[in-house]
Order: structure tokens, then sequence, then C-alpha cells
């Protein structure tokens, strides 16, 4: 029997998981992971317009936010602060069904930390420094040796225990996580210059004309927002910073720019501690936050074997499990078939009569009879009327498509009543079909 073309799933072998010897055991215990999540994502339009981009649903079943989180659980930190911000009551609402499973009377905890106007200048926080600032004295008190700072907006899987064990091996006083990309793309992050000890030698924050790798023509090697400090040495930093008045108080912008002739900044690669990767030089990481590669990123998912695996037993993305009844497919006339076809379909749905083709369907969406769709991403509780034809698309939670609808087809009439990306992809929502708006996403 020919199995070439069948979905495979590696498994990871045990040394796979091995973090070096220099990794201690209560390593743990001794760090405090800070995960930044107040963001809004403007770039995804009106997905965040009634809830931050860690909010934002992905992958069928899943948040943002679940991908951080998850692995801060799966490589053994469970001591976690979430820093919110921008329309936060979703995101809120979803770590507290989902995720208050850590025990506390283990000192295991996922603490929320909403803007407060903590500091005396009673602002909002200023920049990703300034979050991490406002909070100082909650951090202290954890008595953490080391501080991992985490953006709360990117889909990867990584084993920060390996990022960890680096940064002590190296006795440096901040670690940053790095991304080889082509140049083309590196504009949009910070770039890294390094020695051949991967010690940081230069900095550059979202460079016009970024410079390429000494050894790898046409790729810039970029920061990923993740951060390892010595706790100690960050609230030194943070203090400082928030001194300096012409600061814009953030560790892309100020404090990493500041260190790097001053102190041991290192790089961590990224393919030394990411998990599953589909290829063995090329890690998955992918900011979904524009349009275009928010649909990409999910309908890859459908795909035989796609770069990123959610099937990984031993690497798991957890989440808010919703208690729903198995998918359902009805009717099967020659005109009227419930059918999926190299798609995902959560939980909770119904395909009544209707065709889906490479598209992921999120929890309780029913597609009725005689509609089609081709090539989409359709959130939670949407429900496409008969007769609708839908090809690449977003479709927001909650919408109901109205019978005949036909959406993807002439981007131009598109545009008229929804959103149309620079590469074609159309997001519908409630409000764009006249519906009521549901704030709390």
């Amino acid at each position: 029997m020919d199995n070439h073309n069948e979905p495979h799933y590696a498994s990871e072998s045990p040394a796979q998981h091995n973090t070096g010897s220099h990794f201690h055991s209560n390593i743990s215990h001794d760090t405090l992971a800070l995960i930044l999540a107040g963001g809004r994502g403007s770039r995804l339009h009106q997905l965040t317009d009634w809830r931050a981009k860690p909010a934002v649903p992905f992958g069928g079943k899943f948040r943002i936010i679940d991908f951080p989180l998850s692995n801060c659980v799966n490589s053994g930190f469970r001591r976690i602060g979430v820093v919110t911000q921008y329309k936060a009551q979703s995101l809120i609402r979803h770590i507290q069904h989902g995720w208050s499973f850590l025990d506390g009377r283990f000192k295991e905890f996922i603490e929320l930390l909403p803007a407060q106007q903590r500091t005396a200048d009673e602002t909002w926080y200023q920049g990703t420094a300034d979050a991490v600032f406002q909070n100082i004295d909650i951090m202290q008190r954890h008595t953490a040796k080391y501080v991992m700072i985490l953006g709360g907006d990117h889909i990867y899987k990584m084993d920060y225990r390996k990022l960890l064990a680096e940064h002590i091996e190296k006795a440096a006083d901040m670690t940053v996580a790095c991304l080889e990309v082509p140049v083309e793309e590196a504009s949009a992050f910070g770039v890294m210059g390094v020695d051949t000890a991967w010690q940081v030698t230069s900095f550059t924050e979202k460079p016009a004309h970024p410079a390429s790798i000494p050894d790898q023509p046409g790729k810039a090697l970029v920061s990923m927002g993740i951060y390892v400090f010595n706790a100690a040495f960050l609230y030194e930093q943070l203090i400082r910073d928030h001194k300096t008045h012409d600061s814009a108080h953030d560790f892309g912008k100020d404090i990493i720019p500041y260190l790097v002739p001053r102190n041991r900044v290192f790089a961590h690669r990224f393919q030394h501690s990411c998990v599953n990767m589909a290829h063995d030089t090329i890690p998955y990481w992918r900011d979904v936050g524009t349009i275009d590669a928010y649909w990409e990123a999910n309908v890859d998912l459908v795909g035989v074997t796609p770069e990123l695996n959610l099937y990984d037993a031993d690497w798991p993305i957890w989440t808010h499990q919703e208690q729903l009844p198995p998918a359902k497919f009805v009717f099967d006339d020659d005109n009227r078939r419930g059918q999926a076809l190299d798609s995902s379909v959560s939980g909770g749905c119904i395909i009544s009569g209707a065709t889906v083709r490479r598209s992921l369907l999120f929890s309780n969406v029913k597609v009725n009879s005689f509609s089609s769709v081709e090539d989409s991403v359709i959130l939670p509780d949407v429900v496409v009327g008969r007769h609708a034809r839908l090809r690449r698309v977003v479709v927001e939670k909650r919408c109901s498509i109205p019978e005949g609808l036909v959406v993807g087809y002439d981007p131009d009439e598109d545009r008229k009543r929804f959103y149309v990306s620079e590469k074609g992809i159309t997001l519908i929502t409630p409000e764009m079909l006249g519906q009521e708006i549901h704030k709390a996403c």
C-alpha cells in the first residue's frame, strides 16, 4: 500500500527534550514568565475592534495567547503573569475559564496584570518596558532569579527550558531569542548583529535598510520579542529607563540598544528550542498580524501535513475546552450532501446538506443546505444560510450569513460591504452585515 501522501506527524525522541547539562532542575521555580498581551493589533482591522490581538481565535479551537501559555506550561514554567490593557475582557474571561488549573498550593499561578495607573505618573502602559516597570513591585514579591518576557501575539512552539539553560550557561545579563528572516521582511523587527560567540554587538529597531547576516546574504537576524533577564538586573534597568525622560520606555527602542555596548547580551537561535519543526532547519513561527497572514496560517492547518503540528501529545496546546457534541454531517442526496473535504471541523458544527472545501471551521458553526464554503476561516457560532457561497473569507464570530449571499467571487462588489485585503481575502463581521454587535468576543 502506498502511504507516501498520508499525513505524518513526527514524534519527538527523548533527546529532543534534553535541555543540556547546565539546566537546573529547580529553574522553573526560580523563573517568572511575563506575557505582554495588551496590544490591539490594528492590522487585523475589525477582528480587533472588540478584543486584543492575543484573544483572537486561532486554529479551530484556540486563541493566540494559548501558544505562549502552553509553551510555558509544557516547559515547566508555571509562575506566569499576563499583562493586559486594550479591550481585555474576552482575554481575561478566556484565561479564567481555560487556565485556572494551576495549583497555588505549589506556588503555581497565572496572574492577570491589567493597566491600573499604578505609578506616580498615573499613566496607562506607555511601552513594553513601561508595562513591566508598572508591575515591578508585584514581580519583586515573587522573588524570582530570572524573568522571561514573552509576546502574547505570535504562533509558535518553543521549549523555554533551552532558552533559560543557554542564558545561564553563558552568564548573560540578557538573552534575546532570534529568528532568521528574509532581509526584505526584517524592517518590521529589531535587527541584531552578533559575534562568533553569539553575543549581540549591534541592535537596530525596525531599520529602513536591514543588514544581512555576514555569511547568509539575503537573510537578517531579528528579535522575536522574547527576552530573559537576571531579575535584579532587569529591575535596575527598568528603574533607570523610567527616569530617562526622552525614552519611549520600550525594550526594542530603548532597553536593548542601551545594554548592548555595556552588558552581556546574547542571542538565542530559535531553531535550537523550536518544537516540532516540520523541516530540519526551518522553525515554525508566525506573526498573524494581518488578515492575509491570519487567513494563511489558519488555512495551512488543513493541509495533509501542516508545518504546525497540533496533534503532538507530548507538546499539546492547552485552551478553554467547551463541552460540545461532535461535528455532524447530514443529508446524502445528489444535490444536497453534507460533506467537508480537506477541512478541519470543530465540535458542535453541523454541515447540513452543504459542501465545505479546504476550510477551517471553529466551534458551533452551522452551514445550511445548498451552500458552499471554500478556502475559508469561519469563527465560532456562525450560521451560513441556504444557497450562500463563500470563498477565501474570514467570518467573524456570531455572524449570520444571509441566504443566497455570494462573497469571494467579485472583489469590487465585495468592497462595497466588506473589508478586502491586499491578497483578496474578505473579512465579514456582524456590523458589516447590519447585525447586532457582540462586543465581548
